[in-house]
């Protein structure tokens, strides 16, 4: 297996790992949590580079690849669900609209249809990841005693309620959003899509 696809593997095996030391109650725990999950982002970008300078390109790549960042990032959602910082409802949309496109390019590929990315949806993924890792940051300070103490109040105001569900429903409604437009974009290659015949 070429090295960016053990990449790929790499940051899915890392998904879960990520999780459970993110629910940990232990704060060194939630500490290796940030770090893990910077390492399997770096993963992506690293992988993604080896594959475009060596031309480390296949089939399996091309679905696995984007897959896998789908993965980590929907664990990540989904943490920050069981802590209660994010609703529920927004991460079932933000999860199934990236799962569905994903699906949609991966069997595309398959089929050999080209199906680009939009700067819409790189855009989208942008935004999801600035507030991914802006939660991570805060949330791993805020359970850590010597950052934490002194600083409640920096803390109560990151972390507000108000700040956090209105971020959400932004970027939930731009998450929607880039997929119907998506869709509709490439309504015509979708129908041909499941149309052709093998």
């Amino acid at each position: 297996m070429l090295l960016p696809n053990q990449l790929t593997v790499l940051r899915i095996i890392l998904t879960p790992v990520f999780l459970f030391f993110f629910l940990s109650n232990e704060p060194v725990m939630k500490q290796i949590s940030l770090g893990i999950y910077i390492i399997a982002a770096l993963t992506d970008w690293y992988d993604g580079w080896l594959a475009r300078k060596f031309n480390y390109i296949t089939n399996w790549g091309k679905f696995w690849d984007p897959l896998a960042d789908k993965i980590l990032v929907s664990a990540a959602f989904i943490g920050f669900v069981v802590v209660g910082y994010v609703e529920l409802w927004m991460v079932i949309i933000i999860i199934l609209r990236d799962f569905i496109v994903t699906g949609l390019r991966g069997y595309a590929d398959y089929r050999e249809f080209s199906f680009p990315t939009s700067y819409y949806a790189k855009w989208k993924t942008f935004i999801q990841m600035i507030f991914l890792y802006y939660l991570l940051i805060v949330f791993v300070g805020k359970n850590t005693p010597a950052v934490f103490n002194g600083n409640e109040d920096i803390f109560s105001l990151l972390l507000n309620e108000k700040l956090l569900f209105f971020s959400m429903i932004i970027i939930t409604a731009i998450t929607f959003h880039s997929g119907i437009s998506y869709i509709y974009q490439n309504r015509k290659l979708i129908t041909k899509l499941f149309g052709r015949k093998n």
